[in-house]
């Protein structure tokens, strides 16, 4: 079973150039980069990064319920 999901992202034309170079920059695909930057960007729980992986409690709230899940925390 494939963990990954692809997702359409749409950029400005300026942030796709900075993470273009940016991934250049870092030897990285252009999906590389995004990821790790999104994996290593700081979240508002105090946890360093990459360490949660858990989404912050407001953003939490606002999704559906996971397949099977009744909705009890």
């Amino acid at each position: 079973m494939d963990d990954n999901k692809r997702i359409a992202l749409r950029l400005l034309a300026d942030l796709y150039a900075r993470l273009s170079d940016q991934a250049g920059r870092d030897r990285r695909s252009l999906n590389s980069e995004t990821v790790h930057l999104l994996e290593t960007a700081p979240d508002d729980s105090g946890s360093p990064p990459g360490e949660s992986a858990r989404l912050p409690r407001h953003a939490e709230d606002r999704l559906p319920p996971r397949s099977g899940d009744r909705g009890i925390p």
